[in-house]
């Protein structure tokens, strides 16, 4: 037997409201993938932080190449070779692409070198980026393609991902799986977090379970199915989705030939976007991470009042012009896809946030129901199992799964008309993903009319009605979910949506075939 890369023996980690970690034992050799499953909160990612030195643990060792470490902070985790790639990215925002990663180098690399490896290192795997672009200019998927390039820039011994796929595209996970089985071939190790049980299955030949913090079991998942994972982790198989054919109502929200420039020189221009959803009925917008869905949400949002009045309209009210409140007031809620700082303030607590978006527990005279807003919150928190120290507790102290939850049950709680979701389900549990698509069903079900941008395809064809394609500042034609094809989907993401002089569009013969 080779010494393992990594043993840790007895972790256990406390924090006041909750033991994120107790009596952690888990062992991972060279040149192995090894999985860490469990639902959200069950303690992964405080693992996976105390072995990258961000956290400290109460109790327990750890050895690395069979020596004793105690990891003080990410430096020193780098300097042993052990590289992160966290589910909240660490990066500054008021920096570029190139500063954010050559932080965490050689300080001996000049700038322009660190430039240079970041372009080739992108072109290599498929995980294209420009390194001059300061990150706040960043869509949230560009955002984990500078984390995951600035991990394996420091060709690492252990490179440990936490959900590294949630945001990137069926044909970039095939690259990046590819890069990754590579490194695996090369003796490196990995530990992988992840949600999607067939990239488990896939990727690793190991697994550990952790459910409330403990480990509740160890297996091979390339032997397991997905139910199997899936009553590993939360005790149970997910429900099945009921998605029944309903009639549609009248138009709620249109879009008309809305043009709108960047705002930036690193966004995307909208060009003629035209779009409908109705009341009934879940439309969903697939495509790569920073083709304009940003600038798109914050259209309709009211984020961004610059459109025409006419250009976007709910309920045929011109509302181009208008800001959040009053679309809010119209029955429009949204759900935007960075959690923590636009979907919550980190350190107001659960009920405090929902004022973000509810004005219920405000009276007349502007005094706030403390009270009010507290039943709300217990209310979301239960119907949603929401993982929390109750109310009161800061948005920042929950999983990034259970705030998941939290942030989108607060928007269906509102019984909204028109429901604007993006990443509706990014780095939740299988069990959790399956309520929260179950809900947004029983939403339209009543007649809600709801817009989805996601860029997981299986998540879009498993809800949606009809789908649309983003592209370069561009929307494609709607297409039913029945009609429509991943390969389709996947090849309409480069745009190539418009029919060929003289012949049809990509995809359409196949559709006549089927039909």
């Amino acid at each position: 037997m080779s010494t393992p890369r990594l043993q840790l023996t007895n972790i256990t980690k406390r924090y006041p409201a909750v033991v994120a970690n107790s009596g952690v034992s888990l062992t991972v050799q060279p040149g192995e993938s090894h999985a860490v499953l469990g639902e959200n909160g069950a303690g992964k990612s405080t693992l996976m932080k105390i072995i990258y030195g961000s956290v400290k643990p109460d109790e327990g060792s750890v050895l690395f190449n069979g020596q004793a470490a105690h990891i003080r902070n990410p430096q020193e985790a780098r300097a042993l070779g052990i590289s992160m790639v966290f589910q909240h990215f660490s990066l500054f925002d008021t920096l570029t692409v190139a500063e954010n990663v050559w932080l965490g180098l050689d300080k001996s690399l000049k700038l322009a070198e660190v430039t240079q490896r970041i372009t080739a290192k992108a072109s290599e795997y498929g995980l294209d980026i420009d390194p001059s672009r300061p990150v706040h200019t960043l869509s949230v998927g560009e955002m984990q393609r500078v984390e995951i390039i600035r991990a394996l820039l420091t060709n690492p011994k252990l490179l440990i991902l936490d959900e590294p796929t949630s945001v990137l595209t069926p044909q970039a996970v095939e690259k990046l799986f590819v890069v990754l089985k590579q490194l695996v071939s090369e003796g490196c190790s990995i530990l992988y977090i992840s949600h999607k049980l067939h990239e488990i299955r896939e990727l690793c030949t190991a697994c550990t379970v952790l459910r409330g913090g403990k480990v509740t079991g160890v297996c091979n998942p390339a032997e397991e199915t997905n139910a199997s994972l899936s009553r590993l982790m939360i005790g149970a198989e997910p429900p099945a989705l009921q998605h029944r054919a309903v009639q549609t109502g009248a138009t709620v929200l249109e879009v008309k030939a809305l043009n709108l420039a960047r705002e930036d020189q690193f966004g995307v221009d909208l060009e003629d976007v035209n779009l409908q959803v109705r009341a009934g009925e879940v439309v969903g917008i697939a495509g790569v991470s920073g083709n304009g869905q940003r600038e798109l949400l914050y259209a309709l949002s009211g984020e961004d009042t610059r459109a025409a009045p006419a250009m976007v309209q709910v309920f045929g009210q011109a509302a181009g012009r208008f800001g959040p409140g009053r679309r809010r007031a119209l029955g429009v809620h949204f759900v935007p896809e960075e959690r923590l700082g636009r979907g919550a303030v980190p350190t107001l607590g659960l009920a405090h946030n929902l004022m973000l978006t509810r004005t219920d527990a405000i009276g007349a005279s502007g005094w706030i129901n403390v009270k009010a807003l507290q039943t709300q919150a217990a209310g979301i928190i239960d119907r949603f199992k929401v993982k929390a120290g109750g109310p009161n507790a800061a948005a920042k102290s929950l999983s990034g799964g259970n705030l998941q939850k939290f942030i989108v049950g607060r928007e269906i709680d509102a019984n909204p008309k028109l429901l604007i979701v993006s990443q509706p389900t990014w780095g939740v549990d299988v069990g959790a993903a399956a309520q929260i698509r179950g809900e947004i069903l029983a939403l339209r079900d009543a007649g809600c009319a709801v817009l989805v941008v996601s860029e997981e395809l299986d998540e879009l064809f498993e809800i949606c009605d009809r789908l649309h394609v983003i592209a370069k500042g561009r929307l494609s034609p709607s297409i039913p979910r029945a009609e429509a094809s991943v390969a389709q989907i996947g090849e309409w993401m480069s745009g190539l949506w418009d029919a060929p002089q003289g012949g049809a569009a990509p995809g359409t013969e196949a559709q006549h075939a089927q039909a």
